[in-house]
C-alpha cells in the first residue's frame, strides 16, 4: 500500500545500503502474460533473473521493488519478457513514480522534478513518453476537430522552432512537431485527412504564407482567422508607407506589405 503496488504479493523487506528493497511477485492470475498485449502465454526461461524497479521514496529513503522477470513466448509478439502489474513495459520504475513524474513536469519546471524525484532530465523524459503513449493509445486526439489554431515558436537557440495545433473547443495540444514551413503544416493535414480537413470550420494563425496556403488548398470549408496582432501590424504598416515615412513605429518591423484595401 505505502508503494502503490496492487495485485502483488509481498514476499521480503529488506534495508540494503540505506534503500528499502521490497520482493514480491505477480499473483497467480497476473503470471505469464505478454509484455505487450497482456495476453496469457507459456513461459519460456527465466530471462535475466530477478530486476528492481524504482518506487515512490518512503520519505527520504529510497524504495525499490524487486521481483523475477521471467520471459513469456506470445503466438502474436514472440518472445518477450513477462508483464508485471506494477510497471509499465521497458521501464525501471514503478507506475506511481512515473505518474508522479508526469505530473511534476507538468506543473513544475524542468529543476525542480530533477531534484524532487533525483533522477536525470533525460530520464523525466523518457517516463513522459512512456506515459503520454499509454495514454493516446485507445484516443485519437484529431478526432472530431472543428474549430483550431495553428502556431509556431522558438524553443531553443539557433532558429528551432515547434508547430503547434490546439484544439479550440477543448483548449488541449493535439500535435506538435518540428519545423515552421508548408511541409509541416502538410504532415499534420495529412494525418487528418481529407475527411477530417473538410470538417475543420474555423483556423486562427498568423499571416505566414506557409500556414495560409496550405489551409486554402486543403481545408475549403474552413474560415482562416487571422489575430490581431498581426492584422493591427500590417495597418500600421501600410499607413506609414502611403504617408512616404521612411521609418516605422516601434513594434512593426519588416519590408512594407502591400493591401488591396485601406
Amino acid at each position: 500500500m505505502l508503494l502503490g503496488i496492487e495485485r502483488a504479493v509481498v514476499e521480503d523487506v529488506r534495508v540494503e545500503l540505506g534503500s528499502i528493497v521490497v520482493s514480491v511477485r505477480p499473483k497467480s492470475r497476473e503470471k505469464h502474460r505478454c509484455g505487450v498485449c497482456g495476453r496469457r502465454c507459456p513461459r519460456e526461461d527465466a530471462g535475466e533473473g530477478r530486476r528492481r524497479w524504482r518506487a515512490l521514496d518512503l520519505g527520504t529513503t529510497f524504495a525499490y521493488v524487486e521481483a523475477d522477470a521471467p520471459r513469456v513466448y506470445c503466438k502474436q509478439h514472440r518472445v518477450v519478457v513477462a508483464q508485471v502489474p506494477w510497471a509499465r513495459r521497458n521501464s525501471r520504475f514503478t507506475i506511481p513514480f512515473e505518474d508522479q513524474v508526469c505530473w511534476l513536469a507538468v506543473n513544475t519546471t524542468r529543476k525542480a522534478v530533477s531534484e524532487v524525484m533525483r533522477v536525470t532530465w533525460r530520464t523525466v523524459g523518457a517516463i513522459c513518453k512512456r506515459v503520454a503513449d499509454e495514454a493516446l493509445a485507445d484516443r485519437d486526439l484529431l478526432e472530431g476537430l472543428r474549430r483550431i489554431g495553428i502556431d509556431d515558436f522558438a524553443y531553443r537557440k539557433g532558429h528551432r522552432y515547434l508547430t503547434v495545433v490546439v484544439d479550440h473547443d477543448t483548449g488541449r495540444l493535439v500535435w506538435a512537431a518540428p519545423g515552421r514551413d508548408r511541409a509541416t503544416v502538410e504532415k499534420f493535414l495529412d494525418l487528418l485527412g481529407t475527411d477530417g480537413c473538410e470538417q475543420l470550420e474555423l483556423i486562427s494563425c498568423d499571416m505566414a504564407e506557409s500556414i495560409a496556403s496550405a489551409i486554402a488548398e486543403r481545408c475549403p470549408n474552413a474560415i482562416r482567422c487571422v489575430d490581431p496582432f498581426h492584422v493591427i501590424k500590417v495597418r500600421h504598416e501600410a499607413l506609414r508607407v502611403r504617408a512616404g515615412c521612411k521609418t516605422l513605429p516601434p513594434g512593426c518591423r519588416g519590408s512594407p506589405v502591400k493591401l488591396r484595401t485601406v
